[in-house]
């Protein structure tokens, strides 16, 4: 009689003992989707710091805190699919201001 270790054990890039090309892909896939994500936050934040009183409205500053704020919601939900919970350090990373942290998660008309 065989003993076949439960699938739960089982490498997950592995199927009985070949290259799983899918699962390849698949990681590739997110860790390009991470770095897109990481790049769209970097513009975001960059536009919020460009702003400039003498030459832009309360209102585009609001438009670009929603922005931002949008833009690292989808980056922490992205790092999340990959496994990634921790958020702290990146926080400090790109420096992200309280105000865009506090509108995570906003719906807005």
């Amino acid at each position: 009689m065989g003993v076949r270790p439960p699938q739960s054990l089982r490498q997950p890039h592995s199927v009985d003992n070949e290259f799983n090309v899918l699962e390849y892909e698949l990681l590739a896939e997110r860790a390009s989707s991470l770095g897109r994500h990481g790049l769209k936050v970097e513009t975001a934040l960059a536009k919020l710091q460009a702003w400039d009183a003498g030459r832009h409205d309360a209102a585009e500053r609001d438009r670009r805190i929603n922005e931002a704020s949008d833009a690292v919601w989808a980056f922490f939900i992205q790092r999340e699919i990959c496994g990634l919970r921790n958020n702290r350090e990146l926080i400090q990373r790109y420096a992200i201001p309280g105000e865009v942290l506090a509108r995570f998660g906003v719906v807005r008309k």
